[in-house]
């Protein structure tokens, strides 16, 4: 029962509550709890510290995790992830060995299970982006992109996109990107996708027709509140639309599914500071409050992710 809590108040942004429950289990060490528990239990509050973007302990929770269940497939792409975030703060030398790492994770991930789609396309973002020193190379990527067009066409039409932006051929890229918002069941995220593209390459109208796409697409889908998120902090941190971000991330906050990559306290932090914008200092300060009644060391400062 614990963990099923801990795993929703993890979706619904509820981290202190999320880390309280977990608390007791990941104490336990094992004396009293089965050990398939308790790497779960390390594996979500792994992803409960990513969201508050403790990379350290993010890592160490989630070497935890894969120390108890070495073949579980997420738990590695987890630990792939985690460490990828160090690697990007990190010094040369460190983020060198770092890299080694990351790579290895998410290539154990989609040993363990080449069907999982999601480690497959965290596989081909690394190929493309790293260099070749750390096992990176842009056909390596491709023929991840080949894997998951049995498995997830969306994901492979993504992950060709972004190959293709990354050779500067960005005709392709946005034919790619496009294919992917036609084919997705839940076409709201691709649409971001799109926007952020735009956002990329400096079309400002047309990012923000994409984010306005989004909104409308996430208005008839639960599935994909998130993009309501990823549409206002396009709009935040392009000095575009504030009432317009104001509105998507309060229908997010509202929404009755929420999603662990857009953490709730970092929504109500956002919408903070749009209130502030909007000339009502008092809305900003309830939403500072929220914020800090869901995640309390929690500061909005940290969030570079976007």
């Amino acid at each position: 029962m614990a963990l099923l809590q801990a795993r929703a108040a993890l979706q619904s942004g509820e981290a202190d509550r999320a880390l309280a429950l977990l608390a007791p289990l990941t104490a336990a060490s094992g004396r009293s709890v089965q050990p398939a528990e308790l790497a779960e239990a390390h594996n979500i509050a792994c992803r409960v510290r990513f969201t508050l973007q403790q990379w350290d302990r993010a890592a160490g929770e989630c070497e935890l995790a894969v120390r108890g269940a070495s073949n579980n497939s997420d738990y590695h792409l987890w630990l792939g992830r985690a460490l990828g975030e160090k690697a990007a703060r990190a010094s040369f030398l460190s983020a060198y060995s770092l890299a080694k790492r990351v790579r290895a994770e998410f290539e154990e991930a989609v040993r363990l299970d080449p069907r999982n789609a999601e480690a497959l396309a965290d596989l081909g973002d690394y190929y493309y982006q790293a260099p070749g020193i750390v096992g990176g190379g842009t056909s390596k990527a491709e023929g991840v992109a080949a894997q998951l067009d049995r498995l997830d066409p969306v994901r492979a039409s993504e992950l060709r996109a972004k190959i293709a932006e990354e050779h500067k051929d960005y005709g392709t890229a946005e034919r790619d990107i496009k294919l992917a918002v036609a084919a997705g069941a839940h076409p709201a995220l691709q649409w971001i996708g799109l926007a952020s593209f735009y956002r990329r390459r400096e079309r400002w109208a047309e990012m923000e027709s994409a984010v306005q796409s989004a909104a409308h697409a996430a208005e008839h889908d639960k599935k994909a509140a998130g993009a309501l998120f990823g549409g206002a902090t396009l709009l935040i941190r392009t000095g575009r639309n504030a009432a317009l971000a104001a509105r998507m991330l309060e229908d997010y906050l509202a929404a009755p599914l929420k999603s662990e990559d857009a953490p709730a306290f970092t929504a109500h932090l956002e919408l903070a500071r749009l209130k502030e914008q909007l000339g009502d200092p008092a809305a900003a300060q309830r939403e500072r409050a929220a914020a800090q009644a869901l995640a309390h060391d929690y500061k909005l400062g940290q969030d570079s992710r976007h």
